[in-house]
């Protein structure tokens, strides 16, 4: 980026483009793009985000996941936040994953398992006793629409 205004612009750019695409994907279930374009996007505001920390805000989509529950179905508070996976999608990136790894548990050998991302529905089901109690989308994290 040229200077500092010019790069805040492109950050603001990423981040309504990002919330737009986010809007269509988990409130109206209507996708305009691919996960793959998606990924670019937020991959971009990643990066920037970490070059110029001065730019990360706590309502940036870099800083949250998924969306408000429609609150048409009744809202769950989850008693454990739904969290995100990271991705990567380089050789590169996988070793620097696997670094950051090893110095945060003080080891050196991890036994994985890989699986392809199949996109679905994230949900959170509770049983008691065998019985499912509740069942909930992932939301926003914290909470999601009561699907039981």
């Amino acid at each position: 980026m040229k200077d500092l205004a010019s790069t805040k612009e492109r950050i603001e750019q990423l981040r309504s483009e990002i919330n737009h695409h986010n809007y269509r994907y988990y409130v109206l279930d209507s996708p305009e793009i691919s996960d793959a374009e998606y990924d670019e996007l937020m991959r971009e505001l990643e990066q920037l985000e970490e070059q110029y920390p001065q730019f990360l805000t706590p309502d940036s989509p870099t800083q949250r996941v998924g969306a408000a529950p429609v609150e048409t179905f009744g809202v769950v508070e989850h008693p454990s936040p739904l969290l995100s996976l990271g991705n990567v999608f380089s050789k590169e990136e996988l070793l620097a994953w696997y670094t950051r790894l090893s110095k945060l548990a003080d080891r050196k050998q991890f036994d994985f398992v890989g699986e392809h991302k199949i996109d679905g529905l994230a949900v959170a089901l509770t049983y008691v006793d065998g019985q499912l109690t509740t069942g909930a989308t992932r939301g926003d994290g914290f909470r999601g629409e009561n699907i039981t």
